[in-house]
């Protein structure tokens, strides 16, 4: 394989993953596996929640791509991408928006400020129904999401 290729496969999958995490968020975690997720969405002690499981479980699945690439190359670069998310996720999502670990930036403007309040109005409804903004990295208007949650009250 080129570097290209390499570098190709890497960056599709960061992409593909922001998909499958969206997915996995709306029909998965806000659905049937909604008794891990749940603490996500109360308040809880300690450094780690039940939810932490996911990142679990999703690790094992990269970690045998990671051993089926020693015969499969693309399968090693492709786990590569998918760790790759996994940081930038551990990074936006549990330190930016959660200030876990010890973060306390609160971004003031531009895009991190955006991620910010789209998930901070995905936080605004109790429960696993009538959320809204289940993406991690791409972030819809706020002010679009203010008005869906504002029209699903109405109703």
């Amino acid at each position: 394989m080129t570097w290209s290729e390499k570098m190709a496969l890497m960056g599709g999958m960061v992409v593909f993953m922001e998909f499958f995490a969206w997915a996995t968020h709306k029909y998965v975690m806000h659905g049937w596996g909604w008794g891990w997720h749940r603490s996500h969405h109360e308040p809880h002690d300690g450094a780690f929640e039940k939810n932490d499981l996911y990142a679990a479980t999703f690790s094992i699945v990269v970690v045998g791509l990671f051993i089926a690439g020693m015969w499969w190359p693309a399968l090693w670069w492709m786990a590569m991408g998918i760790t790759l998310y996994g940081g930038i996720y551990a990074f936006v999502h549990d330190m930016l928006v959660h200030q876990r670990f010890g973060m306390r930036w609160v971004p003031r403007r531009g895009y991190a400020k955006r991620l910010l309040q789209a998930h901070r109005l995905h936080h605004a409804v109790k429960g696993k129904e009538g959320g809204v903004s289940f993406g991690f990295l791409l972030a819809p208007d706020p002010v679009r999401l203010k008005r869906r949650l504002a029209d699903r009250v109405a109703r």
